[in-house]
């Protein structure tokens, strides 16, 4: 190998190693805060709710190091932590940030995805139930963030490069999420789509219940069509 070839190596490694270190550091820190986020939610709301539910209708579940939950009523939202950093394609709209065009790195991210399921699909184990990708949460090694996500999620305040995440903006992501998740139903499924079953599928509905169910089963949502790309809004730059 000769030593330009190395150097150049050797220069690439070191840049981009230490700031994928960063990143990956920065988006972990705020996953733990995250964590607390959902435990001072889970309190405060069940206390609020207290006088119409006997039982709190929120639960906290920490499930590993890069997987948590929270249980609202009928509904389970999963936040995942992905463990490696990521970049942007050029078609991305991050790319016309001012802060971008002023930074070009602040563009490596770790990203937190928030998944909703039904908690019956856990509940009685129907592993083939669908969940939905509620909206995902970019942070950089500035600790800069934005949200990217459909309907609510979209309109989220992120002010990317002008304002660092926190626990009152991780709260804010988090509330959306939920009014997000619990403010739409599971629509019964179009008739022909149900006319034929198999005898296994019969088999495992016997006792549990277990057909194959999500909020949207794979059908058109009315005016949130699932085919749809996600909406992006960036209020910084």
């Amino acid at each position: 190998m000769s030593e330009s070839k190395e150097t150049q190596i050797l220069q690439i490694l070191r840049k981009k190693a230490s700031l994928k270190q960063l990143v990956f550091s920065n988006t972990y820190q705020n996953f733990l805060l995250l964590k607390e986020v959902l435990k001072d939610i889970e309190k405060r709301y069940n206390e609020a709710l207290s006088d119409i539910f006997s039982d709190p209708i929120f639960k906290y579940n920490e499930l590993s190091d890069f997987q948590i939950q929270l249980k609202v009523a009928g509904d389970v939202l999963i936040f995942q932590m992905h463990t490696n950093v990521f970049e942007f394609d050029r078609d991305h709209d991050v790319w016309k940030v001012s802060y971008v065009k002023e930074n070009p790195l602040s563009t490596y991210c770790g990203v937190i995805n928030i998944y909703n399921f039904l908690s019956d699909s856990f509940k009685y184990e129907r592993f083939e139930d669908l969940g939905y990708l509620v909206g995902r949460l970019f942070i950089n090694k500035d600790d800069q963030y934005f949200v990217e996500g459909k309907r609510q999620m979209a309109l989220l305040r992120t002010n990317f490069g002008h304002q660092a995440i926190n626990f009152e903006g991780l709260r804010d992501i988090v509330e959306t999420a939920i009014a997000y998740s619990i403010g739409f139903d599971l629509l019964v499924p179009p008739y022909d789509a149900m006319m034929t079953i198999t005898v296994e599928q019969i088999n495992l509905a016997k006792s549990q219940g277990q057909l194959k169910t999500g909020k949207r089963l794979g059908f058109g949502f009315r005016s949130d069509d699932v085919n749809t790309g996600p909406e992006v809004k960036y209020t910084g730059g």
